[in-house]
């Protein structure tokens, strides 16, 4: 599937395939670096909220120092994906699950 492909598919059809690779990362056996883990979450999280007001913010948990620093990705991955749109989103989720598994 090229960029191309996905921009030709109209709304409907974009969120049902966008649906199905959300499905296929989800279930797959398959390894993704954290890096790529980070963008599956700031794309699916854009592509499921309401992009307008969604707000990026950490809150430190105390006495967790791992997930403090999860949510510092987190935050920075979703602020690296800010001027995304839900559309656009769900279309860069669709090619990264295309370009590791086949769904």
């Amino acid at each position: 599937m090229t960029n191309q492909t996905i921009n030709q598919l109209n709304s409907e059809d974009l969120h049902e395939l966008f649906l199905k690779a959300y499905r296929a990362v989800s279930q797959t056996d398959y390894k993704f670096k954290q890096d790529t883990l980070l963008y599956f979450y700031a794309y699916y999280k854009k592509a499921t909220s309401d992009a307008d007001s969604m707000q990026i913010t950490s809150v430190p948990v105390k006495g967790k120092s791992g997930e403090e620093l999860v949510n510092a990705f987190k935050a920075n991955a979703l602020f690296q994906a800010k001027s995304v749109t839900k559309k656009e989103a769900k279309r860069k989720y669709i090619l990264l699950a295309y370009k590791y598994i086949d769904f």
